[in-house]
């Protein structure tokens, strides 16, 4: 039985306990020194290492943040070793402290993780790019769906096919979109019962097609119509999508993005070229977080720096990978680094 197959035959990993360690938020109160990034409203007190990880979770690439209704903190990272482990850490906000975590089935694929609404419960929605496989589970850990390609679309033959979706995105009506940013470089549309509706894009440069869709968001800030945004991330560009898939038009101030999140007016971009860009609502860059041309010069070189947190700076970032608002406007950056960090960007008022 292949790993797929596996996978989605097997139900939701438990949740695990653990004894939680002083976190960095304490540590750094006595440290009048914390580096800021941003200008102006939009400025923000760095807390580097953040979050109390518990003595059976080891960090590798940290891929995915999400929050959930209460606050809470949830962190994807692929996992490490050679003994699959909990892979979604969660974390209570801006303290740090260790709360649960779950999601052994995980190990060494998982990447895109977001939190929806459904009724009265909040969901866990996650991307597995080993196992291609997008689940959806509780807040706790039990699955309640895993599917793999959409064999209704045409564009895969057989369950060997290079299906390695990214990210999710949530349509107005209920229903989902997948970025397959791994694999065929396809936008796919399901319905809210989980059916495929369409797909489109594919590998290219022109208008509507894409290069690693790595990351795709619904983009319904006030006085905007609702739609699509998609990070084409090796065409260094977002694109913009109606909510049915026709190509309406690119923004171009963004250097390697990784994926999405909005609060109000702002669109926030972290950037795997070391940097978090922060969009108003016209897509006009407001200020780029921990931005120097020099440190990402230094960041791409050979991407040495992935592997040598020694080199790490205090208000700079390596590789962001996603990062998202809370209800504060604080921000939770996760990085794609060998050794996972996660950062706490405190907004100063």
């Amino acid at each position: 039985m292949n790993s797929r197959r596996r996978f989605l035959k097997a139900a939701g990993a438990s949740a695990a306990s653990a004894p939680w360690f002083p976190n960095i938020i304490a540590a750094n109160k006595t440290n009048s020194k914390l580096a800021v990034v941003g200008e102006g409203e939009y400025r923000y007190e760095c807390h580097h290492a953040w979050g109390a990880i518990p003595e059976h979770i080891k960090w590798n690439d940290t891929h995915g943040t999400a929050v959930d209704s209460e606050g809470l903190v949830y962190i994807k990272h692929r996992g490490s070793g050679n003994e699959p482990m909990d892979t979604i850490v969660v974390f209570e906000p801006e303290t740090g402290k260790f709360v649960r975590s779950f999601g052994k089935a995980y190990w060494g694929g998982g990447h895109g993780i977001d939190i929806r609404k459904d009724g009265d419960q909040e969901f866990l929605y996650i991307c597995d790019t080993r196992h291609g496989v997008v689940a959806k589970m509780t807040l706790r850990g039990e699955q309640v769906w895993a599917m793999s390609f959409p064999e209704a679309s045409g564009f895969y033959a057989s369950e060997k096919s290079n299906f390695s979706p990214t990210n999710v995105a949530f349509s107005p009506d209920g229903g989902f979109y997948v970025a397959d940013g791994y694999g065929s470089d396809y936008i796919h549309q399901y319905d809210e019962n989980n059916q495929w509706v369409r797909s489109w894009g594919g590998t290219g440069e022109r208008p509507g097609t894409m290069k690693t869709p790595h990351s795709i968001w619904l983009d319904d800030r006030p006085g905007r119509d609702p739609s699509l945004v998609v990070a084409d991330r090796a065409n260094a560009r977002l694109q913009y999508f109606t909510l049915e898939g026709a190509f309406k038009n690119f923004v171009e101030e963004v250097s390697f993005p990784a994926d999405f999140d909005t609060q109000g007016d702002v669109l926030l971009v972290p950037d795997l070229h070391a940097r978090i860009t922060l969009f108003d609502k016209y897509n006009k860059v407001i200020t780029h977080l921990g931005y120097s041309q020099e440190w990402t010069d230094k960041a791409l070189d050979n991407f040495k720096m992935r592997s040598t947190p020694s080199m790490w700076e205090d208000g700079r970032f390596v590789h962001p990978h996603d990062a998202c608002f809370d209800k504060a406007g604080n921000i939770y950056v996760a990085e794609w680094v060998a050794a996972g960090r996660v950062s706490f960007l405190k907004k100063l008022n």
